[in-house]
């Protein structure tokens, strides 16, 4: 028997109670250990093979095994543990609020539901002895709200040749690509000097206004006014400033930190190739200026290949679930799914509809909670027969 509405509810209350802040996130929150402990132990009860990976001090992946009755591919079922901080909201974040068809709670949507949907589209798996030619591979990751080193590791130490990965975006839609992205600092540099030396002082605070002022002009001319299909709005904005020493000094350093996108087809390059145009007419109005980029962190676009099967797979699950095949399209975050394509594992990327992820008032709608397990446990027999 399919997963019921009570069955999900009880199920997604229960993970959405646990804390899973991530801690790189906000340095000193609990991280993944105690929801991977609850969700290995529910799995246990299963009889099927269940691990926890160690990525790094005590951050466990999740980690379970449904092996066929005959040879054939590994699919791998990837959701996150971690979920952003809740301090605006309080402490009702970790208490579920249910409202028609609407869960509410941290972690709701982004991404207890995606784990909620995997675990019972194994537990019917394993109940309904359904023969399988290949494995299925529940891979309950840490770190996604973060850097991503839960994904790292699996896609390191882990043979997959399949892989759906489950984030909010609302049924029916199959995210064939999307977005990548990289975490940029603009540091500009001034001379430091006293505040009543102008003529022996540059200011970096001023230059890099100067900088700010020409990147949103940029981001309203192409990124903003040019979106594409499938992905949207090239993504860009400002995330942290800082720069000078006191009041009395001219500033010798003033830094931007920046997210800023790539769409399929672009590398982070090209967007730091932006920046450096940007440096060079700063300086014909300030030839004192001195500007670099500092790329952070970068992250590729996911671009799909070799989904066919698992595409093929998950349109006849969802004509018999919903009654319409899935709808291929984009997106303009970045999620995991890029880490197992750039890995060679052709990758889907689907999941419920939630919305105010990160914000206060995340929900996920219950139905498509539903609806997503039996997607999933019929997207694993037709691709594993």
């Amino acid at each position: 028997m399919p997963a019921s509405r009570d069955e999900v509810v009880e199920l997604l209350d229960r993970l959405v109670r646990i804390d899973s802040t991530n801690p790189w996130l906000i340095p000193g929150a609990v991280g993944e250990r105690a929801v991977a402990d609850y969700i290995a132990e529910w799995l246990a009860d299963l009889g099927i093979e269940v691990s926890l990976d160690e990525v790094q001090d005590g951050r466990c992946n999740l980690m379970a095994r449904l092996r066929g009755s005959a040879p054939g591919p590994t699919l791998c079922i990837n959701s996150h543990l971690d979920t952003v901080g809740y301090s605006e909201w309080g402490a009702d974040a970790l208490v579920p609020r249910i409202d028609g068809d609407r869960m509410y709670g941290r972690g709701a949507a982004d991404d207890k539901a995606g784990c909620a949907a995997a675990m019972l589209a194994v537990r019917d798996l394993v109940a309904s002895r359904t023969p399988l030619a290949g494995d299925v591979l529940l891979a309950l990751v840490i770190d996604e709200e973060g850097v991503s080193i839960g994904t790292e590791h699996l896609v390191a130490h882990h043979d997959v040749d399949f892989a759906i990965v489950i984030e909010p975006t609302g049924l029916p839609l199959a995210i064939t690509e999307h977005q990548g992205f990289g975490w940029i600092d603009v540091v500009v540099h001034g001379k430091a000097a006293h505040g009543s030396a102008p003529d022996v002082g540059v200011d970096a605070i001023v230059h890099l206004a100067e900088v700010i002022t020409r990147l949103h002009a940029l981001d309203e001319r192409e990124w903003k006014a040019k979106p594409t299909d499938l992905n949207g709005r090239t993504v860009f904005h400002t995330g942290t400033i800082s720069g000078g020493t006191d009041y009395a000094t001219y500033p010798s350093q003033a830094v931007l930190g920046i997210e800023i996108g790539t769409q399929p087809g672009e590398t982070l390059a090209d967007r730091v190739a932006d920046i450096e145009s940007i440096f060079a007419e700063v300086a014909l109005v300030h030839p004192d200026f001195r500007g670099e980029v500092v790329v952070r962190l970068d992250r590729d676009p996911f671009t799909g290949s070799g989904q066919e099967p698992l595409l093929a797979a998950m349109d006849a699950a969802a004509l018999e679930v919903l009654g319409v095949p899935m709808t291929r399209t984009g997106e303009n975050a970045w999620t995991d799914a890029a880490l197992l394509q750039s890995a060679g594992i052709p990758t889907l990327l689907v999941g419920p509809q939630g919305d105010d992820y990160h914000a206060l008032d995340e929900w996920v709608s219950i139905s498509e909670v539903v609806q997503m397990t039996e997607i999933l446990r019929l997207t694993i027999v037709g691709l594993l027969r």
